[in-house]
């Protein structure tokens, strides 16, 4: 009986071929990080506020306000369809003028590069309208109502504007 030990190993996995599939590895978990990291840059502005010492000072203050305003009565209602914007400020105590002026800012949740702020037009009865094309998607709308100097309401809403309506 004769036992062949002659055969011909046409693969042998070598240095070189480990060097290779380590480069592979790496590089792949590498250039994800990398593609992650300028996603993560390119899409958000990473700004909250411009000083958080000063927007902590200013805590209280905030709330004190919001407080002031909850116990008002006053309320506001946005309504934005394709290029029309209205902003209704009603009043549980019915005054006549309740703002002289409304300040809308849009801002997107991620991004800051199609923020905008828009001052509203007076339209009677505690309607404030605006005409401007707002680009479809989510956005964090802050209102802004003032009589004379004092803030009459102040509130952030978060909405979606559907391209097609």
């Amino acid at each position: 009986m004769n036992v062949d030990t002659s055969s011909k190993s046409s693969f042998v996995f070598t240095g070189k071929h480990m060097a290779i599939v380590m480069g592979l590895f790496f590089g792949t978990i590498i250039a994800v990080n990398f593609t992650m990291a300028w996603f993560a840059h390119s899409s958000w502005s990473g700004l909250v506020v411009e000083n958080t010492y000063v927007a902590s000072q200013q805590f209280n203050e905030k709330a004190a306000l919001a407080r002031t305003i909850e116990a008002s009565g006053v309320r506001g209602t946005l309504d934005v369809k394709k290029d029309a914007i209205r902003y209704q400020l009603t009043d549980t105590k019915a005054d006549s003028v309740i703002a002289d002026t409304v300040t809308l800012r849009f801002r997107r949740p991620v991004g800051d590069r199609q923020d905008f702020e828009l001052k509203l037009t007076p339209a009677g009865a505690g309607l404030f309208v605006a005409t401007r094309m707002v680009p479809p998607g989510q956005w964090i709308v802050e209102s802004e109502a003032l009589r004379g100097k004092d803030i009459v309401m102040h509130e952030a809403v978060r909405i979606l504007v559907d391209g097609e309506k």
